[in-house]
């Protein structure tokens, strides 16, 4: 048997992303987690990010954040590196993630 290539994931353009979505995918407090967490370490791969729940769990929570185009999503080999498209949300919502990753101490 051979390795078929994995297929690109698709990530919106910043002309899509919609507030009401985005509002709802962070609403989740996994998909916020796993957001401030790229958003300190800036790249992770599913592992990092996954806190020991099943893998098919993520996934479904990747898809959402990257449906949204919250989370980019790069294969390199066999891993799916995330980063969070910071620069896209600040040019389509101007600050509205900043103040939504601001965690009070």
């Amino acid at each position: 048997m051979y390795d078929l290539p994995m297929r690109p994931f698709k990530h919106p353009p910043v002309s899509e992303f919609v507030l009401e979505r985005l509002l709802y995918a962070l609403s989740d407090p996994v998909r916020l987690e796993i957001v401030r967490h790229l958003d300190e370490l800036g790249e992770a791969s599913c592992g990092e990010l996954d806190g020991g729940r099943p893998k098919s769990t993520m996934s479904h929570h990747f898809r959402i954040l990257r449906d949204v185009g919250l989370v980019h999503t790069q294969t390199i080999g066999t891993t799916h590196m995330n980063s969070l498209r910071k620069d896209d949300m600040n040019s389509r919502f101007p600050g509205l993630l900043d103040a939504i990753l601001v965690q009070k101490e």
